[in-house]
């Protein structure tokens, strides 16, 4: 088998066309191969799959778990929003904190699932094999963009996990919630939207691309345009020492649309899973 051409964005593979004894060319996706996942025009290397963690289905357990948690945030945020809707259901503030602590769960959770997926996919050769040596919780592959991409994803949650978790304490002070709850939920957001555009980096094969006919390019796309509107809810979470934030019902308001994105992004990757499944991965001609 040779390789034919190799498509790099920042010098990281996205695709690579490969030619068969038989005079065929197969296509490989960075982000197919880590999820398992063929078309018509796209191929998968040769890898045994079973086992829970190289199998299509996965992808709709970490839709299910994400959207749960993307859902929990929109709702803890409609409730800070609409107070009246709290006050019907007798939820006090510190109650809905405790609605986005349980959704940072479900986003750690996916997240993690997501990334051991990537950790396990094996690693793609050359010559179109796929070498496998057990099952890494977390594995170490800084040079494939979708394992980043996952890890830098992780590591988000891991901080959305700390600062809805602090805005538990009701007692902190303006400088405390910015060091406890702003700048972790900053930090996560940066992270987020890093993970995002390589993301959506590895799907478009270079920096941009407008391909919305394309159902993981609507994927990517819409969680990344989640990602922006986290880490612009964030800027207005700031917390000034009056005691106040800079902009709260602007911080609600975009924490809502970008839990909106997650959401409907995180339930695409069903259809995506679900359309890989009904087809029969075969060779074809590079695109």
């Amino acid at each position: 088998m040779t390789l034919v051409r190799t498509n790099r964005v920042w010098g990281f593979i996205t695709r690579r066309h490969i030619r068969q004894p038989d005079g065929t060319t197969k296509t490989y996706h960075s982000r197919h191969h880590r999820k398992r996942l063929h078309s018509q025009s796209v191929s998968i290397p040769n890898v045994d799959k079973k086992g829970f963690w190289r199998s299509a289905q996965l992808n709709d357990l970490i839709g299910i778990v994400f959207a749960i948690g993307a859902a929990l945030f929109a709702c803890g945020s409609i409730l800070f929003l609409c107070p009246d809707l709290a006050a019907f259901w007798s939820l006090s503030a510190n109650q809905i904190n405790g609605i986005f602590f349980a959704g940072s769960i479900p986003f750690s959770t996916a997240a993690w699932l997501q990334l051991a997926q990537a950790a396990n996919s094996g690693d793609f050769t050359d010559a179109g094999g796929v070498t496998q040596n057990g099952f890494k919780p977390f594995g170490w592959f800084p040079d494939n963009i979708g394992w980043l991409s996952c890890m830098l994803q992780f590591f988000g949650t891991l901080l959305f996990n700390i600062n809805t978790f602090d805005a538990l304490s009701p007692d902190l002070n303006w400088f405390q919630q910015d060091l406890a709850i702003w700048i972790p939920n900053l930090f996560g957001s940066l992270l987020f939207l890093a993970s995002g555009y390589l993301a959506f980096i590895e799907i478009c094969h270079g920096h941009w691309a407008w391909r919305p006919r394309a159902l993981e390019w609507r994927i990517t796309f819409i969680n990344l345009l989640g990602c922006i509107a986290f880490l612009i809810s964030s800027l207005f979470a700031f917390i000034l020492p009056r005691g106040s934030a800079i902009g709260d019902t602007a911080s609600l308001i975009f924490t809502v649309l970008g839990a909106i994105a997650f959401f409907i992004g995180a339930l695409l990757l069903i259809p995506e899973s679900s359309k890989s499944r009904s087809v029969d991965p075969v060779p074809e001609g590079s695109q």
